[in-house]
């Protein structure tokens, strides 16, 4: 774990996969946060990145977005949930690395100010675990709707447990639902 005045970055089991924990200031009115600085976080991770995009989604509960990644214009991400709380899951699916295959998940929610930062070359989606949230992140490059690719969400290789409860199947488009196995996803 590393800290700095305004940050506290944690390693996950992947190990360049990051929460990052901004400072979160608060009195009786309320709270403020700086949700993104770009000193303080190449200071706080040892990384120096650019964010060319970023994104905003309203999802309902137990919706399921992903598991996603591009081919080209491959992306770096920053997520946070700024309403709600969502299940975030990240497969490493980079052949050369140590935790290829392995996958973390980590509740993120407006309450708790969590942050993940997910580098390029990595799978990532997301459950909504409240009525509804509102999910935030920034990327390192553009969408390239040609070169998305999709990882089968219940892939029983890879394994994920994604806590839905029993009886409820998630709520998914068809893109999502016709993800491909581990055995015929590009891998890195």
């Amino acid at each position: 774990m590393t800290a700095n005045a305004k940050l506290q970055v944690t390693p996950t089991a992947i190990h360049d996969v990051l929460v990052i924990e901004p400072k979160v200031f608060g009195d009786e009115r309320g709270w403020f946060t700086e949700s993104f600085n770009a000193g303080d976080f190449s200071a706080a991770t040892g990384l120096d990145v650019e964010f060319v995009q970023d994104n905003h989604s309203f999802s309902r509960q137990w919706t399921l977005r992903g598991l996603h990644y591009q081919l080209e214009n491959i992306q770096g991400k920053l997520v946070r949930v700024v309403a709600g709380s969502v299940f975030d899951v990240v497969v490493d699916i980079r052949q050369d690395s140590p935790t290829y295959g392995k996958w973390v998940g980590i509740e993120l929610s407006a309450e708790n100010h969590q942050q993940l930062w997910i580098p390029p070359k990595l799978a990532h989606g997301f459950l909504v675990l409240s009525e509804t949230a509102e999910f935030l992140y920034k990327t390192t490059n553009y969408y390239h709707p040609q070169s998305e690719a999709c990882l089968a969400w219940n892939d029983s290789t890879v394994g994920v447990k994604w806590p839905l409860p029993a009886g409820i199947a998630p709520n998914m488009n068809a893109k999502d639902l016709a993800g491909l196995s581990w055995e015929k996803t590009p891998k890195f």
